[in-house]
C-alpha cells in the first residue's frame, strides 16, 4: 500500500526481508489508505504527546517543540527555546478560570526543563543549571505534582518550584517511571527498581528510597503500569517481570529467547549450538488484561490474569521494534528501525495441535534467576495450551528512517514520527472520501439555497 507512490523501501541494516512477512499491496484490513507528510523538523523526531481530540506536539533532536492539529496537518505553533535535542516530554493538565487546559512540559541536553502553553506558545516557566540531562517526567495528577528523572529525582509543584529530590551516584540514571499506589513511584535505574516514597505533610513534600528490587540480571530496558495492581519491567536479555503494586513481590517472571536452530531436521537442540538473536525488550504496551513486548525484531503478548503466553512472532520486523499498542479487539500495532510500521491481529489456531508457523516462530523458555526465584522447566511455545497466531493484516510504508513511535486519534487517523525528520498522519480513506462528499454536499445545498 502506497508502494507505488513512494517505492519500495528496502530493510534498512544488514537484515534481509523475510518474504514470509511480505503481505504485498493488497491489505483488505487496513483501512490507512491514505497519508499526509507534515515538514518542520529538521532532526531526528522521537516523541509525540497528544494534547487533546485534536492537537498533538511533536519534539526531537533539534530542540524545537511543534503544535500540530491532526485534521488539515497545520502547524499551529513553534515552541522555541531549547538550545539542544529534547530528552523527555509530557502533557500537563491543570484548572484555569474553571475550565481545564494541557500544557507541555519538556526536558532537553542542555539541563533545562520548560513548561508551555501550546495555545499561545509561550514558555511560561523555565528551570536551568540541572545537575543532569532529565531523561523521563511523570505527572501525579492526584497530588498535582510532577517528577523528573535522571541522576536525581525531584519532584516539583505546579509553579515549577522544586520541592525535594534525591541525588543517586550512577552512569545511567533513571530512565523511566511508573506510579504506584499510596504515593510510591517505581524508578528504573540500570538492572534494578528503586521505590520511592512520597511523604506529603500539608504543602511539604519529602521523598524516600524505600527498597530496592535488584532481580534482573541486565539493564532495565521499559517500565509500564499493567493495572491498578501490576507492573511490569523488561530487560536488555529478556527477562518480563510482572510486580506487585503494593507490595513489590514478583508475581510472574518470563525469560524470553529468540533463537535460530543451527540445523534442520533435529528433534531437540542444545542452546550451545544455537545462534541467540537479539532478544531486548525495547518498549512494552497493555490494556490491562494482555501485555505486548517488542522484544528485538519480534513480538511477544502475554496474558496477564492467566501468566502465560497467548501469540508470538519471532520475526515481526526487518529490524529491532520500538514502540508498540494494544487496539480493541485482538488488534495491535507497532512500528521499527526498518522504517516500517505494522498491523497485527491474533487469530485462533486451525487446529490446537498444530505447530505455530515454525519456520518463523524461536523458541521460548523459562528459567530460574540463579538461586533468587525458583521457575517452572523451559517449555517449547507451540505447546503452550491457548496459544494463537499473530497475523499481519497491515504495512505501512511511508517512512524512509526508522519510525520511532506513533499516536492513535482513533478515526481522525494515525501520527508517527521518525528519524527522517518528517511526521506521517496517517487516515481511513473510505471515511475521509465520504466526509469530502458530505463537505461537497453541503457547499452544493448552500450555493443552491436548498
Amino acid at each position: 500500500m502506497l508502494r507505488w507512490i513512494l517505492g519500495a523501501r528496502e530493510a534498512q541494516g544488514t537484515v534481509e526481508k523475510s518474504a514470509a512477512l511480505f503481505i504485498g499491496e493488497e491489505q483488505p484490513k487496513n483501512c490507512f489508505t491514505e497519508m499526509q507528510v507534515l515538514k518542520g523538523h529538521f532532526d531526528i523526531v522521537r516523541f509525540l504527546v497528544q494534547i487533546d481530540d485534536l492537537r498533538f506536539a511533536s519534539a526531537g533532536d533539534d530542540g524545537l517543540v511543534l503544535v500540530w492539529n491532526v485534521e488539515t496537518g497545520e502547524l499551529l505553533s513553534e515552541l522555541r527555546g531549547h538550545m539542544q535535542q529534547i530528552t523527555a516530554m509530557t502533557s500537563y493538565a491543570y484548572i484555569k478560570g474553571g475550565d481545564t487546559h494541557t500544557a507541555l512540559i519538556t526536558a532537553s541536553s542542555d539541563r533545562t526543563l520548560s513548561l508551555w502553553d501550546p495555545d499561545t506558545g509561550n514558555r511560561v516557566q523555565n528551570v536551568s543549571d540541572l545537575q543532569s540531562s532529565v531523561k523521563c517526567l511523570l505527572v501525579l495528577d492526584r497530588l498535582d505534582t510532577w517528577v523528573s528523572g535522571g541522576n536525581e529525582l525531584c519532584v516539583w509543584n505546579r509553579d515549577f518550584e522544586l520541592q525535594c529530590k534525591t541525588v543517586h551516584h550512577s552512569d545511567t540514571g533513571i530512565s523511566a517511571m511508573v506510579e504506584l499506589p499510596k504515593n510510591f513511584i517505581a524508578a528504573a535505574m540500570d538492572r534494578e527498581i528503586v521505590i520511592f516514597k512520597l511523604n506529603v505533610s500539608g504543602s511539604d513534600i519529602a521523598v524516600m528510597a524505600m527498597q530496592h528490587l535488584a532481580d534482573h540480571q541486565d539493564t532495565i530496558r521499559s517500565l509500564i503500569n499493567v493495572n491498578d495492581g501490576l507492573f511490569a519491567s523488561g530487560s536488555h536479555i529478556g527477562e518480563l517481570i510482572l510486580w506487585d503494586s503494593l507490595n513489590w513481590t514478583i508475581q510472574a517472571y518470563e525469560h524470553i529467547l529468540w533463537e535460530e536452530s543451527a540445523g534442520e531436521g533435529q528433534s531437540e537442540v542444545r542452546l550451545t549450538n544455537q545462534k541467540q538473536v537479539e532478544r531486548s525488550i525495547q518498549h512494552m504496551s497493555s490494556d490491562g488484561e494482555l501485555l505486548v513486548a517488542a522484544v528485538g525484531s519480534g513480538l511477544y503478548v502475554y496474558n496477564v490474569p492467566l501468566k502465560s503466553v497467548v501469540a508470538y512472532r519471532r520475526i515481526a520486523h526487518d529490524s529491532n521494534v520500538l514502540h508498540t499498542m494494544l487496539q480493541e479487539d485482538g488488534h495491535l500495532m507497532s512500528c521499527s528501525e526498518d522504517g516500517s510500521v505494522r498491523m497485527w491481529e491474533l487469530q485462533d489456531l486451525p487446529l490446537p495441535a498444530e505447530p505455530a508457523s515454525s519456520g518463523l516462530f524461536g523458541m521460548f523458555g523459562t528459567f530460574g534467576r540463579s538461586s533468587k526465584q525458583v521457575c517452572p522447566p523451559a517449555k517449547n511455545l507451540p505447546e503452550v495450551s491457548g496459544l494463537r497466531s499473530l497475523e499481519l493484516t497491515g504495512d505501512l510504508i511511508g517512512h524512509s528512517g526508522a519510525v520511532q513511535m506513533f499516536v492513535s486519534f482513533k478515526e481522525k487517523g494515525l501520527v508517527t514520527c521518525s528519524t527522517d525528520h518528517l511526521l506521517i498522519v496517517w487516515r481511513d480513506g473510505e471515511l475521509q472520501s465520504q466526509l469530502r462528499s458530505l463537505a461537497v454536499l453541503h457547499k452544493l445545498e448552500q450555493n443552491q439555497g436548498l
